[in-house]
């Protein structure tokens, strides 16, 4: 029988596209009716290009992407939308051993506590600036990432200015370890698995991870045309349902080793399963023989890793006001808190009686432990969601938020 829908994605060789991945290479798409085509891409720009001119009808995105998107920040852009969430954390800060080696000599220690590396690499900074030395220069994926904000929001919170104490510069995530080993940075943050690879190379070491900054917090979704989700709606909620799937046997430890197999293959990440575990299981090699496991390192299924939280969304709106990149105005943040779709989500979902957050937004960094909540469907718990710096971030209190932010852009 021909697929009723035929459905073009692209994707970036990252580990968090599993999800798609899976559900075109594994049947789950297939079994919905769909015939899922997979285009692999070098950059994220590429991404939102194609997307906006109609290559692409869906894609793996970062999340703040489709905001920007909308928010008339890229040169190329089509309105977008985002029905699902393809996991929580995954992310890591790497950095050269030189700068790791600058770092324990002010007590720095391989246990990724965001606080206590922030603090050594302040203080190492500092000793740069004083010795006359040019700034480091750290990577990030793209502008409007998840990472950029990340990395700025644990710099800032640690008394560092990411404005003028660091370059940030943009580097695709498959050449942040060949940039760190030639030279050219001194530090990126990225998603797995180009963090283990520098480690797996013996050119980096993990300073601190996502999943520690801001516990199990958001990374890479799916960005939809508007435009083709209005008109196809039983496609795209055929498509949720088929990522569903596919995100909950992700999830399962016993699928790992075929999940990382197929990730392996040149189409994909082109990487030994070996250097994928780490993502899979938590337990990740630092460098210098420095291993450790972390709790909720990347959820692709559990703890409603899939529902597209309108206070993802808002959150990494507050981040592009914090940074210029954007302006507080009550257009702009209609435009955000519109952006992501939990309507959709549960409108696919529902049939198949699965746990569904009754609430579109949350208070996130409340959970202090993972926490039952209340739900359609099966059970659901969620967190613990804690930010680093034990800041709260309350979806409909964003103009506090956003003042406090300003007036404390760097917390020493």
């Amino acid at each position: 029988m021909d697929a009723e829908h035929q459905i073009t994605a692209g994707f970036m060789p990252l580990f968090d596209s599993a999800v798609l991945v899976a559900a075109g290479e594994l049947g789950f798409a297939t079994r919905e009716g769909i015939d899922l085509t997979l285009h692999r891409e070098t950059s994220w720009a590429n991404i939102r290009d194609r997307i906006a001119i109609g290559h692409f009808h869906l894609a793996h995105m970062l999340g703040p992407m489709p905001l920007a998107c909308n928010l008339g920040l890229t040169p190329l852009a089509s309105e977008t939308i985002v029905p699902f969430s393809l996991g929580l954390g995954g992310n890591c800060v790497t950095i050269s051993n030189a700068v790791w080696a600058g770092m324990v000599a002010h007590g720095a220690a391989p246990d990724l506590d965001p606080a206590r590396a922030g603090t050594a690499l302040r203080a190492f900074i500092r000793e740069r600036a004083g010795a006359g030395h040019d700034p480091l220069r750290f990577a990030v994926v793209h502008p409007h990432s998840g990472h950029n904000y990340e990395l700025r929001y644990w710099l800032a919170g640690c008394g560092i200015d990411p404005e003028r104490e660091i370059e940030i510069v943009i580097v695709p995530p498959p050449f942040m370890a060949d940039a760190l080993a030639a030279g050219r940075i001194d530090g990126y943050c990225v998603g797995e698995p180009w963090n283990s690879a520098s480690v797996a190379a013996g050119t980096g070491h993990i300073v601190t991870v996502k999943a520690l900054l801001w516990r199990n917090s958001p990374e890479k979704v799916i960005g939809v045309r508007k435009a083709w989700a209005e008109q196809s709606p039983e496609a795209l909620a055929a498509l949720l349902r088929a990522l569903h799937h596919s995100a909950r046997w992700c999830q399962d430890p016993a699928n790992h080793a075929e999940l990382a197999g197929v990730m392996a293959q040149a189409g994909f990440l082109g990487l030994p399963p070996a250097v994928q575990m780490p993502i899979l299981t938590g337990h990740l090699q630092l460098g210098g023989g420095a291993e450790l496991d972390v709790d909720d390192f990347f959820l692709p299924f559990d703890k409603a890793a899939n529902f597209p939280w309108k206070s993802h969304a808002l959150w990494f709106y507050t981040q592009m006001v914090r940074w210029g990149h954007v302006a507080h105005t009550p257009e702009n943040l209609a435009i955000a808190r519109d952006c992501y779709r939990p309507d959709l989500y549960r409108s696919a979902l529902k049939p198949l009686g699965v746990a569904l957050p009754g609430a579109n937004a949350k208070v996130e960094g409340a959970l202090k432990i993972a926490t039952a909540v209340g739900a359609t469907g099966a059970g659901l718990v969620l967190g613990p969601d804690g930010f680093f710096d034990g800041q709260i971030f309350d979806p409909d209190e964003i103009d506090a938020y956003i003042a406090s932010q300003k007036s404390g852009l760097i917390r020493a």
